[in-house]
């Protein structure tokens, strides 16, 4: 896993030479281990999404963790439904803006509360072989 995907606001990269089902379900697994009760998890309309979603929903297996099943949504209702239900927090399997072939992560904390994915990457255990850069 290569610590480039891990930007100031989320986690993206080319899909799937960058970020993949394997890498996020490690960051997932990660996130789950912060956050305790219930995670909403939801993603956008790009072909690679439903699986990298599933990768997600796997790595958020935790018994401390609740998982809030979103499905097909857009990033604002994921952080409408993370305040309406006062989830702990959310993941989001979209790129946003970037071109089609990319995707990735945007988590966020109570409140919807951005979490960056350079604070996430210190989440990440480093026995997954991702390279950190200092």
């Amino acid at each position: 896993m290569e610590s480039s995907i891990f930007k100031a606001y989320d986690i993206r990269g080319a899909y799937p030479d960058e970020i993949n089902e394997k890498t996020v379900e490690i960051i997932a697994s990660a996130v789950a281990k912060k956050f305790r009760g219930k995670i909403v998890v939801g993603y956008d309309a790009r072909l690679s999404s439903p699986a990298l979603y599933k990768a997600a929903m796997r790595g958020l297996t935790n018994k401390e963790v609740r998982i809030v099943p979103a499905g097909l949504v857009t990033t604002p209702m994921l952080y409408f439904l993370v305040n309406k239900l006062r989830a702990a927090g959310g993941i989001m399997v979209t790129a946003s803006h970037n071109p089609k072939n990319f995707n990735g992560l945007k988590v966020v904390g109570p409140k919807a509360a951005m979490i960056s994915g350079t604070e996430i990457l210190k989440w990440v255990p480093l026995e997954t072989g991702h390279q950190r850069r200092p």
